[in-house]
């Protein structure tokens, strides 16, 4: 198998397999440079071990994975020194400064006297972390600690990073802000692979992967999933209704032949229907229970609609019809 030019990442029938369990099963994906990765799965779906194999911690059972052309299985540790990695808990040094954890990580990756320096300086202005540099990164918040672990993954100018679930526990403001500096990162040229569990960063990202029970089911750009078949069967719609008592609607319109998933967003509820389906036949069942309808409005599918739909799929779980 060999990596096209724009290709950061090829992986081509990846497996993994732990005695007669299999982990990750015939995985096949292609991530372009600078692109934003979106890496999604229930806990327990092979994530990480996918994760292990791309950067050379662990030797594929079957298949191939090309990070910037290197081989993972021939070339091990060449993948370790072209990638940058942080995990979901901070795993830095708390005792230290964030001076101190920078430079410490610095000479771990071989970098040494005015070039430390130069790249301290660097990666301490791209995450804008200066103010705190003398800062115990004990003392951090959940956002400044995961810039601080970001900032040592930059260090040796790494072409790829992978970034396991980083906004996990940080605060709106924070996530939004981290993103920013992804976003800064990619369009520098660094490729990013991100595992996350909201779907508002699976939105952000340039293509996505869903991998269930070991299996990677679908892969693409957002756009392009909504647009999948099985997201809306033919002969259905996608609607919102905003009503009152949104809570007691959504078991009311539950029970309603043809319409096949119900469930609720905000204080919103998005229907999946049949094509004929009514909006006069909602608002009929809505007040037949007392609850009025402000409005109702078919909608496009959300990448939750995709993955939801997808699973249920390929766990074999009826739809109501």
């Amino acid at each position: 198998m060999s990596a096209a030019a724009d290709s950061a990442i090829v992986v081509e029938g990846l497996t993994r397999k732990f005695g007669a369990f299999t982990a990750v099963d015939n995985v096949s994906f292609e991530i372009g440079r600078g692109d934003i990765f979106g890496f999604l799965g229930p806990n327990g779906s092979g994530k990480s071990t996918v994760i292990r194999m791309l950067c050379g911690l662990l030797r594929p059972t079957t298949g191939t994975a090309l990070l910037d052309g290197i081989d993972v299985r021939r070339d091990p540790e060449s993948i370790k020194q072209r990638i940058g990695y942080t995990s979901q808990k901070f795993s830095l040094y708390e005792d230290l400064t964030v001076d101190e954890n920078v430079m410490f990580f610095g000479r771990i990756y071989g970098l040494k006297n005015r070039r430390l320096k130069e790249r301290r300086d660097a990666v301490i202005g791209l995450v804008g972390i200066g103010d705190y540099a003398g800062r115990l990164a004990g003392q951090l918040s959940g956002g400044w600690k995961q810039r601080l672990a970001v900032a040592c993954a930059l260090l040796h100018e790494p072409n790829i990073i992978f970034l396991d679930e980083p906004t996990a526990g940080i605060d709106p403001v924070a996530r939004r802000d981290l993103w920013d500096l992804l976003f800064k990162l990619s369009s520098a040229g660094t490729t990013l692979f991100v595992t996350t569990h909201y779907m508002d960063e699976a939105e952000r990202c340039t293509d996505v992967g869903y991998i269930y029970l070991s299996k990677l089911i679908v892969c693409g750009q957002p756009k392009t999933l909504k647009a999948l078949p099985e997201v809306t069967p033919g002969g259905h719609r996608r609607l919102e209704v905003e009503c009152e008592e949104s809570r007691q609607a959504l078991e009311r319109l539950r029970g309603v032949d043809g319409i096949a998933d119900a469930t609720l967003f905000g204080q919103n509820i998005h229907l999946l229907a049949r094509d004929d389906i009514t909006e006069a036949d909602i608002r009929g069942e809505l007040e037949r229970g007392g609850i009025g309808a402000r409005e109702i409005r078919q909608i496009e599918p959300s990448l939750e609609d995709v993955f939801v739909m997808l699973t249920r799929r390929h766990a074999g779980t009826p739809r109501k019809r």
